[in-house]
């Protein structure tokens, strides 16, 4: 297994380490309740350095990223960040990233851990412009500092202002008395805060200031569980679960990073468009249940009568609604908010109703 630069800081620390996409890494330390509860609250540190990041350099730098990308990457500026996802010529996602702007001639995107020879692959063979491409995944940790207080602890390890940064933007700035460190205000848990991207040998220095410039608001080092509690309760889609190579963004829900803008050319383009135009027969759409079950990925989705209308692509107990929620692809005529849907858990059907998320607003 892969280990990151702060897996000898995991195991100190207690964590209880599983192997995860070909790294070993911490599912929880304290437990998965307890540490999603403090990035709702308070600030809680993630290391999640087997993320993937891409560099794409030169003149023909733009044209690429617009080609593989839904979004529009003529939107972006410097210093502005874009969720976005690869279609894969077949109406599917390839992954879903995030493309950060430096200039018009060089762009970083940042790509989930298990498909990262996947993408690599991917944008290689739809490199046919001659944009320099560099592979960094192996050199880059990356840490999210996600909750309430996470800025303004965090600002007290830079002189740069980020307590008012726009979200989705980021900055190249000395933190922790390092230099050249990115940091943006993305985030994958609804709580708000920031990532910050460093070199492997910064990784740990960096790790335990953190920890001590958060230790007044109460920060904890967060797993990979309440990771995926915290997403799922936000509406934030996982790659693998509610988006894949058989998905179109525009049934994920995710028409609004999938723009139909003149000169965005990208791939798939026209097969998407029709789909936007015409309709699709099943939508991701979030469910909440209203009789005590769990749902779980796979899980099936019926109508009152017991008639099979989806399936289920994420679920959890919500830790803060302390109900069961999640995402399936169901049936059209069931998309509308409020709409009554059942749950088969162990061949009972428990309902639940359809509501858009977020399911927690914090």
């Amino acid at each position: 297994m892969k280990k990151t630069a702060l897996n000898r800081l995991h195991r100190e620390m207690g964590g209880k380490m599983v192997e995860f996409v070909g790294f070993d890494m911490p599912v929880q330390f304290e437990g998965i309740n307890s540490e999603h509860e403090t990035v709702r609250t308070k600030l809680g540190v993630f290391d999640v350095s087997h993320m993937g990041e891409f560099w794409v350099e030169g003149r023909k730098a733009f044209d690429l990223v617009q080609k593989v990308s839904t979004n529009d990457v003529a939107a972006l500026v410097d210093g502005k960040v874009q969720y976005s996802c690869f279609p894969n010529g077949k109406g599917g996602i390839v992954d879903d990233f995030l493309c950060y702007r430096f200039s018009e001639e060089k762009y970083l995107l940042v790509v989930n851990a298990a498909n990262i020879d996947k993408d690599w692959a991917y944008i290689n063979e739809q490199n046919t412009f001659g944009a320099q491409l560099t592979n960094d995944s192996d050199n880059i940790s990356q840490l999210a500092i996600q909750g309430p207080f996470a800025l303004k602890a965090m600002q007290k390890l830079t002189n740069e202002s980020i307590e008012d940064m726009d979200y989705y933007t980021f900055k190249v700035l000395e933190f922790a008395g390092i230099g050249e460190v990115i940091l943006s205000t993305t985030g994958y848990t609804g709580s708000g805060g920031c990532e910050i991207y460093m070199s492997n040998a910064e990784a740990e220095q960096i790790y335990l200031d953190v920890l001590e410039a958060g230790e007044r608001y109460g920060i904890k080092p967060i797993g990979l569980g309440a990771r995926d509690t915290l997403r799922l309760e936000s509406g934030f889609c996982l790659y693998g679960n509610d988006i894949d190579d058989t998905t179109s963004p525009v049934a994920a829900g995710l028409g609004w990073i999938t723009k139909f803008v003149d000169g965005n050319d990208f791939i798939d383009r026209d097969l998407f468009l029709s789909q936007k135009e015409n309709g699709v027969p099943r939508r991701l759409k979030g469910f909440i249940m209203e009789d005590r079950a769990i749902p779980r990925q796979h899980y099936d989705v019926c109508d009152g009568s017991g008639h099979l209308i989806g399936e289920v692509t994420s679920g959890t107990m919500s830790p803060m609604l302390k109900k069961g929620i999640g995402m399936a692809y169901i049936d059209k005529p069931y998309w509308k908010d409020g709409s009554e849907i059942f749950i088969k858990v162990r061949n009972k059907l428990a309902k639940a109703v359809v509501q858009r998320p977020p399911f927690w607003k914090g």
